[in-house]
C-alpha cells in the first residue's frame, strides 16, 4: 500500500511540476520580451531556466536535503533521457535539421562540459569549488554568445503583457518548488521500498519525470512540422543542466554520489558524442539515427535497473 501511495504521489508531482514549468516559460518569456530584453538573453536565461525548472527544483531541493544521489542522478539521467528518448524519438517522427553553430559551438561546449563533469565526479564527489568552476564556465559561455551578438531561434509570444503573467510566473514557480519537495521525498521512499538505490531512482524515474516539459515541447514541435526547434532546445537545456543547475547545487552543498555515477557519466559522454556525429552527418538527425538513440536510451535504462 505504501509503494502504491508513493507511485501516486510521484505521478501527481510530475504533473504539477510540468504544469508549473509551462506557466513559468510562457509568462517569463512574455514579460522579458515586453520589457525589451533581447531574444538572446531570453533564450539563454528565461527559456533555458524555464525548460530546466523541474530539474532545477528537484536537484536543488535534493541537494539541500542531503540526497545528493537524487540531485546529481537527476541531471545525468535527464540529459541522457533528453538525447536518447526525446531527441531520438522526435527524429523518428521526423528528421531533424541541424546547422554548424549548434554542432560546432553549442554541441562541442556540451561535450566539453560532460567530459569535465565526468572528471570532476570520478572521485565520487562534486565539491563547492568545482561547482563554482561549472557555474563560472556557464557565465563565460553566455558572455561569449552576447559578445558574438548571436541571436537564438526562440519562439517568443507576440501577445501583449497581461496582468496575469506575473501572477502565473509566481504560481508556476511555486508549483515547481512544492512539487519538487514531495517528489524527492516520495522517490526516496520508493527506492527504499523497492530495494534499489536512490541513484537509480534519480537517473530513471525522477529524470524522466523532470524531462516531461522537454518531451511535450519536442513532440508537439515535430507533429506541427517544426522539428528543428527540438535540437537547439534540448542541447541548450542539457548545457544549462550541467553548468547551471548542477553547478549551483554544488556551490550550495558538497555532493557525494554513488559509484554507479561513473558508468552513467561515461554513457552520457558517449551519448553526446554520438548525437554530435549524427547531427554533423548530412546536417540532420535522420529517422534511422533516431531509432539508434532511442535504443541506446532504452539499453541504458535496462542496465540501470
Amino acid at each position: 500500500m505504501g509503494i502504491f501511495i508513493d507511485i501516486v504521489i510521484v505521478t501527481l508531482c510530475i504533473l504539477i511540476i510540468t504544469k508549473g514549468a509551462v506557466w513559468v516559460i510562457d509568462s517569463a518569456v512574455t514579460i522579458a520580451h515586453r520589457l525589451g530584453v533581447s531574444e538572446l538573453v531570453i533564450g539563454l536565461t528565461v527559456v533555458a531556466m524555464g525548460t530546466s525548472a523541474p530539474e532545477f527544483g528537484v536537484t536543488i531541493m535534493a541537494a539541500l536535503r542531503g540526497m545528493s544521489d537524487i540531485s546529481v542522478g537527476n541531471i545525468v539521467g535527464s540529459n541522457i533521457f533528453n538525447l536518447g528518448f526525446i531527441l531520438g524519438g522526435t527524429a523518428v517522427i521526423r528528421s531533424l535539421k541541424t546547422d554548424s553553430k549548434v554542432v560546432h559551438r553549442d554541441g562541442t561546449f556540451l561535450l566539453f562540459g560532460t567530459l569535465l563533469l565526468t572528471v570532476l565526479l570520478w572521485d565520487l564527489s562534486l565539491w563547492r569549488l568545482e561547482g563554482i568552476v561549472l557555474f563560472g564556465l556557464l557565465i563565460g559561455y553566455l558572455g561569449y554568445l552576447y559578445w558574438q551578438k548571436e541571436s537564438l531561434k526562440v519562439d517568443v509570444p507576440s501577445e501583449r503583457l497581461r496582468w496575469l503573467d506575473p501572477v502565473l510566473l509566481i504560481v508556476g514557480l511555486s508549483l515547481v518548488i512544492i512539487g519538487s519537495h514531495f517528489l524527492v521525498d516520495s522517490a526516496a521512499d520508493l527506492a527504499r521500498a523497492i530495494g534499489i538505490s536512490e541513484w537509480v531512482i534519480g537517473t530513471t524515474i525522477v529524470a524522466a519525470g523532470t524531462s516531461a516539459p522537454e518531451f511535450a515541447t519536442s513532440l508537439v514541435a515535430a507533429l506541427r512540422g517544426r522539428p528543428g526547434i527540438s535540437v537547439g532546445n534540448l542541447i541548450g537545456s542539457d548545457i544549462f543542466n550541467v553548468f547551471g543547475v548542477l553547478g549551483l547545487a554544488a556551490i550550495m552543498r558538497n555532493l557525494p554520489v554513488d559509484i554507479d555515477a561513473r558508468s552513467n557519466l561515461v554513457m552520457l559522454a558517449m551519448m553526446v558524442l554520438i548525437v554530435l556525429v549524427f547531427m554533423r552527418t548530412g546536417w540532420q538527425v535522420s529517422r534511422r539515427e533516431g531509432l539508434v538513440l532511442v535504443a541506446l536510451g532504452l539499453a541504458r535504462w535496462i542496465y540501470s535497473f
